[in-house]
């Protein structure tokens, strides 16, 4: 109970700006936890059409591949499908081949990098709050000690910028935790992108390998 009082007694005695910063705190909260379940499910997902679809390839039955792209939202799916679907209409160039699922990685690419730049512009403004906040502060202190007693000035001035630190310091409660969480995210898409490079070189060298696409396939 002693911690809680102590907490709000600490966002009590900051000031109004202590709102803006828990409002940049909570709208980061949501898009780092928005970010955090798409990413781990997209991993999850492409690890699992990868597994599946990889077989197929080997085994020349682009059909069931084909159908099997088409089923499934995920980023590999989509890279892996415009490709066959370019080698299954009989394309034999391996630069037609790349051309097409380097496009789709350019479609899905907005998708898995969208709003995690936010978090780290929310640090920034975060902080940028904080000192805001504390130099108001400090400006409201001095003026209040040019008119007090003289005895009292001593106290009232170290009383009213400890009061006005407070925004400082909960802004890079907020920053630090937000670019800790950016960094990590950033990590995680830089990771999947490269899954996803590395997926279509190798079904581009399988493809490359491959006999020509029947005429069934093409159909």
């Amino acid at each position: 109970m002693d911690l809680f009082s102590s907490v709000i007694g600490f966002f009590q005695d900051g000031g109004v700006f202590m709102y803006p910063i828990a409002i940049v705190l909570a709208i980061g909260i949501a898009i780092a936890a928005e970010r955090y379940v798409y990413l781990a499910n997209q991993v999850r997902i492409n690890k699992r059409d990868f597994n599946a679809m990889l077989p197929l390839l080997q085994n020349g039955k682009l059909q069931e591949l084909m159908k099997a792209a088409k089923a499934s939202p995920s980023a590999m799916s989509r890279i892996v499908g415009d490709g066959v679907a370019r080698f299954a209409r009989g394309t034999r160039e391996r630069s037609d081949i790349e051309y097409a699922m380097e496009e789709g990685l350019l479609e899905i690419l907005p998708n898995i990098e969208r709003r995690t730049p936010y978090l780290a512009t929310f640090a920034n403004v975060a902080t940028l709050l904080g000192l805001l906040g504390t130099i108001i502060g400090l400006i409201a202190a001095f003026t209040a000690v040019a008119n007090a007693d003289p005895a009292e000035k001593a106290a009232l001035l170290s009383q009213s910028i400890s009061v006005a630190m407070n925004t400082t310091a909960f802004g890079l409660i907020v920053a630090i935790p937000l670019l800790l969480t950016h960094s990590m995210l950033q990590s995680k898409t830089s990771s999947i992108v490269e899954s996803l490079e590395i997926a279509m070189v190798k079904f581009v060298n399988l493809m490359d390998q491959a006999p020509a696409a029947p005429a069934a396939a093409r159909a």
